[in-house]
């Protein structure tokens, strides 16, 4: 049956990716990591409930009154999805979920779609059809594309722009180009620094009409996104810009501060496994002609970087600028086209090496046109036979490791025993009753996901050491205890029912594999088993 499909045409590259993507829909429940259920469906769900879970808004109760830099734009139409759905009848909280994964999915196939017709465009069909496999179920995309995560949500915006700026058979292709990476960067106010990599392309070449179509598109929509949004919520444009310029200058830097200069590189090519994630590095590196007109200046930031500490890297950008200015000026006229791609995303890369606050997802926004780059630079060096055979090899060796993982992640359920422990109550009435959550074993609680329980009032204590007294606080009555991880569970249960002779045992919910998995390997991923019992308390 195998040989009957054609593996190079584009038809079957799509089709699978998409067969892919409706599987993690489905089946990959949860969330990934904090930020894209805490700062995505909880704040956008509860303004549908017209709440404010992290009192974002300047008239609601506990707000600072002051923007902390977040985004509106992506968190809105999570907003709008919501409130569709919701008019329409449909409250499940899994259901609504499993709809709004599907809709991630079904967007995130414009990146192997562009993703392909950019590769063949600077290349050749036979790279489209490496760089589209790769796409298309590289292990771990198929369940960060249905995921709420802002870096991997701009993505297909991103990807689309970056095709019009190559096709450019048109005079508006550009100010097209420039409203979609406009509206990636108002997802994910990062995306800025890829467009002003292009933006660069443009003024280095002097092409200034181009230069300035694309500038166009890219403040259109950023004024819309950000600037209208902001003044109707506000009062003034561009407050919530202003709150991220000013948290990332004064308290970003100290925020999950990493020294690991090569952090992002080992992500981006370590997905990618090894040995094919090595030759993906070369290709990358070797893609554009005159590649040394950023790594030189790379090399003299990090230099900066490591003997002048206390430098700000505010400084240490402007050198780098300075110095590609330098090597750019009078070399660009007839360079290849391929430094449209390449210069954008080595400027996004640099960038986040070069800023102390690194999370290995920052990267991950550009790893669609890693991939494209590492697999067109590498094309040369296959006219050798020695590195024709390695390709090979590693090429087969990538499917072997690849296709478990795929099997794996994409139907992985993450922060599953929190998430069911939260659902088992949907129908409870919780409106103003307290939860303890209860880990005086060798667990820690955890942030529950309170979207899952259809209830915004509920709430939550915590007990984390067996020498706290069993009511956390004198004043304080539980309606519902969730008893965290199996150490002395029945010790911790037999204490708790002499102060509640009612209280009786409601759910019991098991983490994924892929939790427990976490869980073992590094205990600080609370992933544990969890109880939830009923007090019975009034």
């Amino acid at each position: 049956m195998l040989k009957k499909i054609d593996f190079t045409s584009y038809k079957t590259i799509l089709f699978v990716a998409l067969i892919f993507r409706l599987i993690a829909a489905i089946f990959s429940e949860g969330y990934g990591m904090h930020d894209d259920h805490f700062l995505i469906v909880e704040a956008a769900s509860s303004w549908s409930d017209g709440f404010d879970y992290n009192h974002w808004l300047p008239w609601s109760p506990g707000n600072a009154g002051t923007p902390e830099g977040h985004s509106f734009t992506y968190v809105g139409l999570n907003y709008l999805f919501f409130v569709v759905f919701k008019f329409f009848g449909i409250t499940d909280p899994k259901t609504l979920m499993i709809f709004n994964r599907l809709i991630h999915g079904l967007i995130s196939m414009l990146v192997v779609h562009f993703g392909i017709k950019i590769t063949e465009k600077i290349s050749n069909r036979k790279n489209a059809v490496t760089a589209g496999w790769i796409l298309a179920i590289l292990w771990v995309l198929p369940f960060l594309s249905v995921r709420n995560l802002v870096e991997m949500a701009s993505i297909p915006f991103l990807i689309w722009g970056v095709w019009l700026t190559i096709k450019d058979n048109h005079k508006l292709d550009l100010l097209f180009a420039g409203l979609l990476i406009g509206l990636a960067i108002s997802f994910r106010f990062q995306v800025g620094i890829f467009a002003i990599g292009v933006a660069a392309f443009y003024f280095f070449k002097w092409e200034w009409k181009k230069f300035f179509l694309f500038s166009l598109g890219v403040v259109l929509t950023f004024c819309m996104t950000q600037g209208l949004v902001d003044y109707f919520i506000w009062g003034y444009p561009f407050a919530e810009l202003a709150g991220y310029i000013v948290y990332n200058m004064h308290e970003g830097t100290e925020y999950m501060a990493n020294t690991n200069y090569f952090m992002y590189f080992y992500v981006i090519f370590g997905v990618l496994l090894v040995p094919l994630g090595i030759l993906i590095a070369i290709g990358f590196f070797r893609s554009p002609k005159h590649q040394w007109f950023v790594i030189a200046p790379a090399g003299v930031m990090l230099l900066l970087h490591i003997f002048l500490p206390n430098l700000q890297i505010w400084w240490i950008l402007l050198v780098f600028l300075a110095l590609v200015t330098a090597a750019f000026l009078g070399k660009l006229k007839n360079i290849q086209s391929l430094w449209i791609i390449y210069l954008p995303t080595i400027f996004f890369i640099l960038f986040h090496t070069f800023y102390p606050n690194r999370q290995e997802r920052f990267v991950l926004t550009v790893l669609p046109l890693v991939i494209i780059l590492g697999v067109i630079g590498f094309e040369s060096l296959r006219k050798s036979e020695f590195w024709n055979k390695t390709w090979r090899i590693s090429w087969v060796a990538f499917w072997i490791l690849n296709i478990p993982l795929l099997l794996f992640f994409t139907v992985a359920s993450s922060k599953k025993s929190r998430i069911d422990a939260m659902y088992s109550l949907r129908h409870e009435h919780l409106d103003h009753k307290n939860i303890l959550l209860e880990a005086s074993g060798k667990s820690s609680t955890s942030m529950m996901p309170k979207f899952y329980a259809n209830s915004w009032y509920c709430n939550f204590e915590q007990r984390e050491e067996p020498i706290e007294p069993l009511i956390v606080k004198d004043s304080s009555q539980y309606n519902y205890i969730f008893f965290f991880g199996e150490d002395d569970l029945a010790k911790r249960i037999g204490e708790y029912k002499k102060i509640y002779p009612k209280m009786v045992k409601f759910s019991q919910c098991d983490p994924s594999l892929i939790d427990k998995i976490l869980f073992t390997l590094n205990p600080k991923n609370t992933n544990q088993y969890i109880e939830v019992w009923k007090t019975n308390y009034r």
